[in-house]
């Protein structure tokens, strides 16, 4: 007989903060919070390892699309970077330094995925709920699960009869042995344009199924030297200057984003790019996109385009009616034979879809499923008003498009802990922004995000089904830095359990720090 299993007996457990979720923002705010003095906190995240999507996606191919020296936190450099873009298993190892430097895991809960929150008005505390029945009881919480970590499965009819192999990027099946098999690979977005020039050279034929072609640009492949490696270590200051001038060169993006007619005068080149690097006029054509350069997200490989002058590999762009048991049919009525497909179908990331299994209430019965019905809205990316104390990492409005989302991360952290220190001086258990202040802040977000190559008329994972664009900030990084330098006491509500602080308090209190 098997060893038998010793049931799981849920515990409470108090502290002060609880982060959910341990990739890059996760751990920053915990570095941060140590920093600070705080040491009573708790990570919960749901899998086995810190890392995020750096644990997750280990697809051939899989780097990022920042460069090394700018994705990393700027508190902890790493001077021997490989190359200018880092390759999933670098970043990873890197993550793992950092957690283990800053002696982060003793803080870490793993395999315990949080299925509610609750927020007690009596209390001004928290009670968030895990999959094995825990509860945390917190005073603080911040959510840094990221908008990147449920993959995407499409609804196609027939997905479930195929008889082959079938896996998610995000979900890479490395016992799986692709030489010689029939592939087909649906989509053509940062990760299959990653994967699939990877594997085309052991494939007996790759399928590539695209909806909509994305803009690609080059990639700066270099590695750094021996040499370059040494001074960064040995002499810091160069390192933090190379650091500044990718993120200014990364910056000066904005300005085709703030202004479509620059965008446009910059897509002669790519498709220049493009007839350059497929030799076939028909598909270059299909891989040309019809819209705005930057209205998607736009990608960056060397391998892509030249990869389809490949004898062995197709692009199909019709339809894909339904999937068979061995195979795929097209809208043409052609039946394309697979052995294996690879959804590199991208993420769920409209909150609303990946947290609608969340149970989240808030004060006064807000619930998030119901405050978010109609759309994705919250306060400088990181709070929403209702929920008193609860902080979000790259929430509404604070993904990015064209530079380092660490950058945005650390602004937010610096700026959490401002909103827990705040309180503390104002005697307050808790602050909850003003609903007028999240409808300013919204209102400024989508007038600012008009005239925009954002708003040039494709359709993205920026924007909800209706067009509002939920994800994007709209704003130059510089901007979003210096508005959470200090907290405007005036959109916050200060108050004890169910009682609010008069607002002379709080002004008193404010002009006494």
């Amino acid at each position: 007989m098997g060893q038998q299993k010793t049931p799981h007996t849920p515990s409470i457990k108090k502290t002060e903060v609880v982060i959910v979720g341990a990739g890059f923002g996760g751990l920053c705010m915990a570095i941060k919070l140590k920093e600070a003095g705080i040491h009573d906190f708790v990570m919960l995240e749901k899998a086995d390892d810190v890392g995020g999507t750096w644990r997750d996606n280990t697809y051939p191919g899989c780097a990022c699309d920042v460069q090394s020296h700018l994705y990393s936190y700027s508190f902890e450099g790493k001077p021997d970077w490989s190359q200018r873009y880092a390759p999933w298993n670098e970043i990873q190892g890197y993550i793992l330094h950092t957690t283990d430097k800053y002696q982060i895991r003793p803080h870490v809960s793993f395999n315990q995925e949080v299925i509610a929150a609750e927020y007690d008005e009596d209390r001004a505390r928290w009670t968030l709920t895990t999959e094995t029945g825990d509860k945390f009881d917190c005073h603080h919480w911040v959510l840094a699960s990221g908008p990147l970590h449920v993959p995407q499965y499409p609804d196609i009819p027939g997905l479930g009869s195929f008889k082959g192999k079938l896996f998610h990027s995000a979900r890479w099946d490395h016992d799986y042995d692709l030489k010689g098999k029939k592939v087909v690979s649906i989509g053509t977005g940062g990760s299959a344009i990653q994967y699939c020039p990877e594997i085309a050279p052991e494939v007996e034929h790759l399928t590539v199924m695209q909806r909509s072609p994305a803009w690609i640009i080059p990639r700066d492949e270099r590695s750094y030297n021996g040499l370059e490696k040494t001074v960064f270590k040995h002499v810091p200051a160069l390192r933090k200057l190379h650091r500044a001038r990718l993120y200014w060169s990364n910056e000066s993006r904005v300005w085709p984003i703030f202004n479509p007619a620059l965008a446009r005068s910059l897509q002669h080149l790519t498709r220049l790019f493009i007839r350059l690097q497929v030799r076939d006029r028909d598909t270059a054509r299909k891989l040309t996109p019809d819209y705005t350069i930057g209205c998607k997200r736009v990608l960056i490989s060397n391998k892509f385009y030249p990869m389809f002058n490949r004898k062995n590999v197709s692009l199909v762009t019709e339809r894909i009616d339904q999937v068979t048991p061995n195979g795929i049919v097209t809208s043409d009525g052609v039946e394309h034979p697979a052995d294996c497909i690879i959804l590199g179908t991208g993420f769920q990331v409209d909150p609303r879809l990946y947290m609608k299994d969340f149970t989240l209430k808030g004060r006064k019965g807000h619930t998030l499923g119901k405050d978010w019905k109609d759309g994705v809205e919250g306060y400088m990316g990181t709070m929403v008003s209702g929920y008193p104390n609860m902080y979000q990492l790259v929430g509404p409005n604070a993904g990015l498009g064209h530079n380092s989302i660490i950058f945005m991360i650390e602004a937010q952290v610096d700026y959490i802990l401002k909103c827990m220190e705040g309180t503390r001086l104002r005697y307050a258990d808790y602050l909850d922004v003003k609903p007028e202040a999240q409808q300013r802040f919204n209102e400024n977000a989508q007038k600012a995000l008009k005239g925009t190559v954002w708003a040039t008329g494709c359709s993205s994972w920026y924007q909800q089904a209706d067009g509002k664009n939920f994800a994007v900030w709209p704003y130059s990084t510089w901007k979003f830095w210096l508005w959470t330098r200090r907290v405007h006491e005036t959109d916050f509500e200060f108050g004890v359990g169910r009682k609010v602080l008069p607002s002379e308090r709080v002004r008193e209190v404010a002009e006494t720090e």
